[in-house]
């Protein structure tokens, strides 16, 4: 029965995943479809473009939230039915590969960061601010939303480990987890990487509405 109910939440998340919230807000606030202007990446940075920032942020949040509550869940039900560490951090990387991939939207997604940010708060609140907080000082000096995006990705995995012992109990299976998301952060960002490369990456604030 382990087995089955694993299977059971590893799906819910990915199908929970694949709500693409960036459209889905967009057409119930009445705005372009983000898949059309910008950057076309349904995430809430290119539905700031179209110029209401309350959407940007109600897809922010609703990203991020189907991201932690996977997670949330399988570790506060998942003990009464045999699910462990193992199955948290699957469920979290189903829930980021639903982004990527959403079955709902022909598998094109965003690029993750707000999901990944909500697993990694399923994870651990402290790990998450740590996160977060490397995010908020790289865009601060930037302005890259990309760039601050990438190193904050890249310095998760290692908040996890070298906290880990600390302020919890560090799982293998769980730091594979958030190393995986970082790699797939940095891939869906290639494009982006390019355009930092020639320095012609747009910086926050700069785009314009479709």
């Amino acid at each position: 029965m382990p087995f089955f109910y694993s299977v059971l939440a590893i799906a819910a998340a990915y199908l929970l995943g694949s709500l693409s919230f960036a459209v889905i807000v967009s057409r119930a606030m009445g705005l372009s479809d983000p898949r059309s202007y910008g950057s076309k990446n349904p995430g809430a940075t290119n539905v700031l473009r179209s110029g209401s920032k309350a959407a940007a942020v109600v897809t922010l949040l609703l990203d991020a939230a189907k991201g932690w509550l996977p997670v949330f869940l399988v570790r506060s039900l998942g003990p009464d039915h045999g699910l462990g560490e193992g199955t948290v951090a699957l469920a979290g990387l189903a829930a980021f590969a639903g982004h990527l991939w959403p079955v709902f939207f022909g598998f094109k997604g965003g690029k993750g960061v707000a999901t990944a940010l909500g697993v990694l708060l399923g994870i651990s609140g402290w790990l998450a601010l740590a996160t977060v907080a490397t995010f908020v000082i790289i865009l601060a000096f930037f302005r890259w939303v990309s760039f601050a995006s990438l190193i904050a990705a890249a310095f998760a995995p290692f908040f996890y480990v070298l906290t880990g012992g600390v302020l919890w109990e560090m799982h293998p299976g769980v730091a594979l987890a958030i190393a995986v998301m970082a790699g797939l952060l940095a891939w869906r960002h290639a494009a982006n990487i390019q355009r930092l490369v020639r320095g012609t990456e747009p910086k926050l604030g700069a785009g314009k509405k479709p």
